[in-house]
């Protein structure tokens, strides 16, 4: 793939809205392009994260469990990003993630993201508020089911 084609696909990734043209050139720059085969493993369950995968190609399902207890929570396809938290702050993956047919990936490293927030601090104030907006929502969403549980 090419660096302009990586930009058009970071572009339309909602974690990166706010990110101009020559930041989103670093962080495709800075990348790394991953394929994968239809059902390998991205990631697994309670393995340490360190990097967030963007889908540029194909599908990923999202499992919690093993083997026969394996149950699928989520479906993803191109523009998806998974692992976002990741991005933010040292974690475990909450989920594993396995592809469903042959997947094409750009591997964004933690390290990049922080330096992406370090060089620019008008898109890391951008995602603080977005990130504070989206717990709001949450919060909001919690209390309305309050009533629910009584």
């Amino acid at each position: 793939m090419s660096l302009e084609s990586d930009i058009a696909i970071l572009r339309n990734v909602r974690l990166f809205d706010g990110l101009q043209t020559d930041q989103l050139r670093l962080l495709a720059f800075g990348a790394e392009h991953r394929r994968v085969r239809k059902g390998e493993f991205v990631f697994r369950e309670n393995a340490r994260a360190d990097a967030g995968f963007v889908i540029v190609a194909g599908g990923v399902a999202l499992t919690r469990g093993r083997g026969d207890e394996a149950k699928i929570v989520s479906r993803h396809g191109p523009g998806a990003l998974l692992g976002e938290i990741c991005l933010i702050t040292e974690t475990t993956r909450p989920a594993s993630a396995q592809t469903e047919t042959d997947c094409d990936l750009i591997r964004v490293s933690r390290t990049l993201f922080r330096r992406m927030l370090e060089e620019y601090p008008e898109f890391a104030a951008i995602l603080h508020q977005r990130i504070r907006d989206e717990l709001e929502a949450m919060l909001a969403d919690i209390e309305g089911l309050e009533n629910r549980f009584r």
